[in-house]
């Protein structure tokens, strides 16, 4: 094993000099505490690991548009990494629209579901809409949940409260005790332990060992959420996860088997359906003048400009549905 020595130096009353050295090589993400020959403790940030960075996703349609599926660095760094890449591609069924791809790093950003008095209902969650000043300390991004629960046909676990039975079979989004997050189907990938804080279960997956599930149909306005005015090629939104952990969200107007493609293509080794319809899915992230500052609507930026909600979305009060919060670790 390499050992990673770091030298702290601080200011006595002697004068400037070594006051004591830290061995930070046992393992990365720790959080170190020394003391110093002047009895003052100097707790050592954890040293973060990182996912090795995307790579650009190959357009559908020919010639590519300029940028298409390029990745460029999106939000605040995190210990001087970025930890979320974006990019837009057109679906291959309707290149007249344009979808938006955000590729997150989980090693570096902690996750956190929110609730809302709609979705899934009650008044008593501790986390829900607005953000807070504290959280939009560390704020990196945030997007929007699932269906209703009397439409997602699974169930919801947040605060240690089971708002709603979590069903076998069902598209789960998992969040640990840590932060971790990961998309998996429930009682196969995913299973309930001493570790799960959070399970918000949509639908079935809609992408499952890389590849989208059987039976999926272009024209699809109701088995996979129903489509406002039955207009096939709406607003929809996923969220799967890769090989090696990364997750990747797309949204975009477009049908539910280009949901799917643009999922894989991007990565997804499995994935699930999240909301859907103009008004309702959202991603953004958020850009502080510098790397400690607040996360605010004012530079927050939409992952596709035609998203019809703002990165004010989650900062206000009325809002009453619920969202995933992914802030620096």
């Amino acid at each position: 094993m390499t050992r990673r020595w770091i030298a702290v130096a601080v200011v006595a009353t002697t004068g400037l000099g070594i006051a004591a050295i830290a061995d930070l090589s046992p393992r990365a993400g720790a959080t170190h505490s020394i003391m110093t020959t002047t009895n003052v403790a100097i707790n050592i940030a954890p040293i973060l690991s990182t996912l090795a960075s995307p790579t650009n996703i190959r357009p559908f349609v020919a010639p590519a548009v300029a940028g298409e599926g390029i990745y460029h660095r999106a939000g605040r760094t995190v210990q001087g990494h970025s930890a979320i890449f974006t990019t837009t591609i057109r679906p291959l069924s309707n290149p007249t629209t344009v979808a938006g791809v955000a590729w997150i790093d989980p090693k570096l950003l902690s996750a956190r579901l929110y609730s809302g008095s709609l979705s899934p209902g009650g008044f008593f969650w501790k986390y829900t809409a607005p953000i807070s000043r504290v959280a939009s300390k560390t704020l990196v991004a945030a997007f929007s949940g699932g269906f209703l629960l009397k439409d997602s046909h699974g169930g919801y676990l947040s605060e240690g409260r089971l708002v709603a039975a979590l069903v076998p079979g069902a598209a789960s989004l998992v969040i640990y005790r840590d932060g971790s997050i990961t998309v998996g189907q429930w009682g196969r990938d995913v299973v309930m332990n001493s570790n799960v804080v959070a399970v918000r279960q949509n639908l079935t997956l809609l992408v499952d060992q890389g590849a989208p599930v059987a039976g999926l149909q272009a024209g699809d306005a109701s088995q996979w959420g129903s489509a406002l005015n039955h207009v096939v090629d709406t607003p929809r939104s996923g969220l799967g996860v890769t090989s090696d952990g990364a997750l990747v969200y797309v949204e975009g107007q477009m049908d539910i088997v280009d949901l799917a493609r643009i999922l894989v293509r991007a990565g997804a080794v499995r994935a699930m359906v999240l909301d859907m319809n103009p008004l309702w899915p959202v991603f953004a992230t958020y850009l502080p003048s510098s790397p400690t500052g607040y996360a605010a609507p004012s530079n927050g930026k939409d992952l596709t400009p035609t998203m019809v909600q703002t990165p004010m979305r989650f900062f206000e009060t009325a809002y009453a549905r619920d969202f995933v919060t992914l802030s620096a670790r």
